[in-house]
């Protein structure tokens, strides 16, 4: 599951560099967290060309304040609510990491080992209230399955292109296993011996 990104002006300079033709800069955004219900950044498609995008994270639920913040990437071609979307309207999410929790409440950070910007896949659709979007999971991979059973699926920049525009990808990348991710305590208790 992601219930939390981050992402840092970085991440905003990786968005201009693939984006050929930016409407405004995103440099300056600043370092934040984002979380379902928050508008962010989001990497599209515009006639065979990288768009970026501000869209708001989570499609309406089927209760009054729920929201539907992720999809499973291995049964989502199945259910009705994303088939439309996943076929016509992919789209990739880039955060400087992400955050999950244990068991126990203790939060971790995943990033890619080399620092670059991770990419997770997702996809859109139009609501009355504004475009919103969704982030696809997977099953855990070696480095986040001590801490949780699910993970976002998480592109190589490689792969964008093929994500994005390339239909005959889709089923392929939705049962791919990510590579591995540097894992972070994001508060380490220490232990003080008792005196």
């Amino acid at each position: 599951m992601c219930g939390r990104y981050y992402i840092d002006d970085e991440t905003a300079r990786e968005i201009e560099r693939l984006v050929r033709h930016l409407d405004q800069k995103l440099t300056g955004a600043g370092k934040r967290d984002v979380f379902p219900s928050g508008q962010a950044p989001v990497i599209t498609g515009r006639q065979n060309e990288f768009a970026a995008e501000l869209f708001t994270w989570g499609f309406p639920g089927f209760g009054k304040s729920s929201l539907i913040i992720n999809a499973r990437s291995e049964t989502a071609l199945d259910k009705k609510t994303f088939r439309d979307s996943i076929q016509s309207r992919r789209c990739a999410i880039p955060a400087a990491s992400f955050y999950e929790w244990n068991s126990e409440k203790e939060k971790y950070t995943f990033r890619k080992p080399d620092g670059r910007t991770c990419y997770l896949a997702g996809f859109y659709k139009e609501f009355d209230k504004g475009v919103r979007f969704v982030i696809l999971t997977t099953d855990a991979n070696d480095s986040m399955k001590n801490v949780h059973d699910r993970m976002p699926l998480v592109l190589n920049e490689e792969e964008l292109d093929a994500w994005i525009f390339d239909d005959s990808q889709t089923e392929l990348i939705l049962h791919k296993v990510p590579g591995p991710l540097k894992k972070e305590a994001e508060y380490e208790q220490q232990t003080l011996p008792l005196l």
